[in-house]
């Protein structure tokens, strides 16, 4: 007896993927879905502590300036110092973790702490020479770079926009993060209501004290 002949599959109809490759297929979309709702634990807290020890030896320094204007060059020195060293930490955090800055909630966390950053720097330049004018009029730009009423109100407005910052990224990381950046709103908004020579102590607090203290205990619970 002959067996029947198959029939033909019908025109349109192609084969599915092969067993394997489908479930390697589910196993990179639940990893990519896994990644995209974890929390970033790369926040570096030894990197932290080292932001807060140099903010903390800049404070001193400021105290020691002469000038208003000098006063805010080491703050400026130290802004650009705090950023290096976090940058470096973050990423070599992020590269013994396996984790690339460039995607997921890596990409969210600077995006989140950048904006705030560049309005600090925006506050610092448009107000930067300006005081009270022959009139008390508030804010009119004076020739000599010594003016002192505006450059009161910058360590309120940097702890401010940190903080902002702050909470911002750490919306996608670990909740000490967005703690800490509560924190530095606290500080910003004494510094803005308290006598102006209490200003740099604020900012020892702040980028000295909340990141020393905030390091460590990130570092403890999340690693270096």
């Amino acid at each position: 007896m002959t067996r029947p002949d198959r029939k033909p599959l019908r025109r349109g109809v192609t084969a599915g993927p092969p067993p394997h490759e489908a479930a390697s297929a589910q196993l990179r979309f639940i990893r990519d879905a896994m990644e995209r709702s974890a929390r970033f634990t790369a926040v570096p807290g030894w990197g932290g502590v080292a932001m807060g020890v140099t903010a903390l030896g800049a404070a001193w320094l400021a105290t020691q300036q002469p000038t208003p204007s000098e006063w805010l060059r080491v703050w400026a020195g130290e802004a650009v110092v705090g950023v290096i060293l976090g940058l470096v930490f973050l990423i070599r955090k992020a590269q013994a973790s396996g984790l690339d800055l460039r995607v997921g909630q890596g990409r969210k966390f600077l995006l989140g702490l950048a904006p705030a950053l560049l309005t600090g720097v925006a506050l610092t330049l448009a107000v930067y020479g300006f005081d009270v004018g022959p009139t008390k009029e508030y804010f009119v730009r004076q020739g000599a770079v010594e003016a002192t009423a505006s450059l009161r109100l910058l360590p309120g407005l940097w702890l401010l926009c940190y903080g902002v910052g702050v909470i911002s990224a750490g919306m996608f990381s670990v909740r000490l993060v967005p703690t800490m950046g509560l924190g530095f709103l606290g500080l910003g908004l004494l510094a803005l209501l308290s006598p102006a020579a209490w200003g740099t102590a604020y900012l020892a607090a702040g980028f000295g004290g909340l990141h020393v203290i905030f390091g460590i205990l990130i570092a403890r619970k999340h690693g270096g």
